[in-house]
């Protein structure tokens, strides 16, 4: 796979590259990051080896995420070749509660925002990035319908949000005729597989591409952590040592689970001469249901490391083992769906469905 290998997004006619290029780096104003110089280094090289799918947010490094991503796509004049993505619902101001959220007030608010930021008159992909748990779908579903039709927004996605709140939502697009969500961002990596149970099954049946965020499980499996041994505190350097105890469960990657699977990727990489981080993100890209995974870096050899993962094809019995050191515990009502309650179902006959 290359990264020229474009796929539709979900059911639309919008084709994005397979890795996409995320940019919650883009600036320093998190403390952590990288400078515009290095941020146009990036951008640079992503756009020349073929990439054509930018990723940003209202909220990323204060607003010069999308400040800068709209000063690259401008100077190189692109804004017709890069498809661009940018998302809503982190609040922006505080004690302003219309200033966050889903409702249609902030929606508007943070759309006009993010164009005036990224200097843009559209944006080709508009994401919900978080499910609010107050507004209503249908406030969310005719808002964003609306923006459509007023040509500000291409098509609309859905980052980080159950699993039955994107189907009632694709439900009443479908029934109501208006614009339906194209794809799914969700962390997704060989130690986050729990979109598996529900969210995967959900979008290929009614048309979403799976947008894989943090595919190395925030650096835990690139390679640079160890699990500690005795007489030695392993671990290393790096964003999940720093943020370990910060009460975020995002960066808790620390756990008996998560260092075996780490062993059993660290092992399928040495037979195959490759880095663990190209293994993992290799695995996640050729997941089922997934349409372009996320990659961040800040720096130039990451980023170049992630393309070469494209043209790794893991062999069969190497992705066996990654499968088993990281599958998911078998739980109510998901036990029902394998043996033996398949074969209690089926009377001992192979039942196959349509697809």
């Amino acid at each position: 796979m290359k990264l020229t290998d474009y796929t539709t997004l979900g059911r639309s006619g919008l084709r994005v590259s397979p890795l996409a290029l995320g940019t919650m780096t883009f600036g320093t104003d998190w403390g952590w990051g990288a400078d515009e110089a290095a941020c146009r280094d990036l951008f640079d090289y992503y756009v020349d080896a073929g990439g054509n799918f930018i990723d940003t947010a209202d909220g990323y490094t204060s607003g010069k995420s999308e400040e800068l991503v709209g000063k690259f796509v401008a100077e190189r004049k692109l804004r017709d070749r890069v498809v661009v993505a940018t998302k809503f619902s982190f609040n922006a101001e505080a004690g302003n509660p219309n200033a966050g959220g889903n409702g249609r007030k902030n929606i508007r608010r943070a759309l006009e925002g993010s164009l005036r930021r990224l200097g843009m008159d559209y944006v080709d992909v508009y994401y919900l990035h978080a499910w609010d748990q107050v507004t209503p779908v249908q406030e969310v579903l005719t808002t964003l319908n609306d923006l459509v039709r007023e040509g500000k927004v291409l098509h609309v996605g859905l980052s980080d949000v159950p699993a039955w709140y994107a189907a009632r939502y694709q439900t009443l697009a479908d029934e109501h005729l208006k614009e339906p969500i194209v794809a799914l961002q969700l962390e997704y990596s060989l130690v986050e597989r729990n979109i598996e149970r529900e969210h995967v099954p959900l979008a290929r049946e009614l048309g979403m591409s799976i947008v894989p965020w943090s595919p190395l499980a925030s650096g835990f499996l690139s390679g640079k952590y160890q699990r500690p041994t005795e007489g030695s505190t392993g671990v290393g350097e790096g964003r999940l040592q720093t943020l370990k105890d910060s009460g975020n469960p995002g960066f808790a990657k620390f756990s008996a689970r998560n260092w075996d699977i780490l062993d059993a990727l660290t092992a399928v990489a040495r037979e195959l001469g490759k880095p663990p981080a190209e293994v993992a993100l290799s695995w996640v890209v050729g997941r089922a249901g997934v349409g372009s995974t996320l990659i961040g870096a800040t720096k130039r050899a990451q980023l170049e490391s992630n393309v070469a993962a494209l043209s790794i094809d893991i062999p069969e019995e190497h992705r066996a083992r990654l499968d088993d050191a990281s599958k998911l515990d078998v739980v109510h009502p998901y036990m029902f769906f394998a043996e033996p309650f398949t074969s209690m179902l089926s009377g001992g006959t192979a039942l196959r469905g349509f697809r």
